[in-house]
């Protein structure tokens, strides 16, 4: 069921990235209304290629490297979705609609059938460590394009043009604010994700810290958004943050799909 609805969410992703895409170019409202209708109908679809694979392995489908893919890109477009409600950001939607579309790829490329959930009392520090985690990157991932559109609207503003792109992207202040915000509540569910994370590692191996791959990258990507958000705290604001921000994701993009592609060590999801 679930190698059904994919092709089909992909389909609907890939439109809505064409509709955001000339929406900002043309400025032809249909097109901003049409684009996030068929957003909406993704993420609604995607919601229902989890809930199968789910009901097909008896639990929630979030142990596999390909359920991950989904599950990031799901939660990303739905706090988008969220977001647009309060704020007319549709420069994002041009932004999150192809990266949810580059992720469900991937899970459909790397899809390997439902992984067996064994039940155990330690299986409940899983769901504790994933679900923080992933809608810590999600609201980063969010963070990313927000800061990607600050420096697309700061280049229109040294330029000095006048085009419509320019009129249709939020101000410099909107989207700096916004960056904080986001980067904020996501470094605070990734830091509740990496000590429940420590506590399943105590778990099953017996010790909270092990050195492992993703632990390594895990740490240093919390450490570059504490500086950030302490460098904030003291001033720094605008280019400079919106840098780190891209920087910070860019690490946890690196960090994640290393760890499953790269490394056989204990967290890797692939299989």
């Amino acid at each position: 069921m679930e190698l059904i609805l994919l092709p089909l969410v992909l389909a609907l992703y890939l439109a809505a990235t064409v509709g955001f895409v000339t929406h900002l170019l043309t400025g032809r409202e249909q097109l901003r209304r049409l684009a996030l209708w068929v957003l909406a109908a993704a993420f609604a679809l995607d919601a229902a290629a989890i809930v199968a694979r789910s009901l097909a392995s008896g639990a929630p489908a979030i142990t596999s490297f390909h359920d991950q893919l989904s599950l990031f890109a799901w939660l990303t477009v739905g706090i988008y979705l969220w977001l647009q409600r309060r704020y007319p950001l549709t420069v994002l939607g041009s932004l999150v609609s192809p990266m949810a579309f580059l992720f469900v790829l991937s899970a459909y490329v790397f899809y390997s059938g439902n992984r067996d959930f064994t039940r155990s009392p330690n299986n409940l520090w899983l769901p504790a460590h994933i679900a923080p985690a992933f809608l810590g990157y999600a609201i980063l991932a969010v963070a990313f394009c927000i800061s990607l559109a600050y420096l697309l609207q700061e280049q229109q503003l040294k330029a000095k043009r006048k085009s419509g792109l320019r009129q249709r992207l939020p101000s410099l202040e909107t989207l700096d604010e916004l960056n904080f915000r986001f980067v904020t509540w996501g470094f605070a569910l990734f830091t509740i994700g990496i000590i429940t994370g420590s506590a399943l590692a105590k778990q099953r191996w017996g010790a909270f810290w092990s050195w492992e791959p993703v632990q390594l990258w895990s740490l240093v990507t919390w450490l570059l958004y504490a500086i950030l958000l302490h460098t904030r705290l003291t001033g720094w604001r605008g280019r400079r943050a919106a840098t780190l921000t891209i920087v910070g994701f860019a690490l946890l993009v690196v960090s994640f799909l290393s760890v499953n592609l790269l490394s056989a060590g204990r967290h890797s999801a692939v299989g």
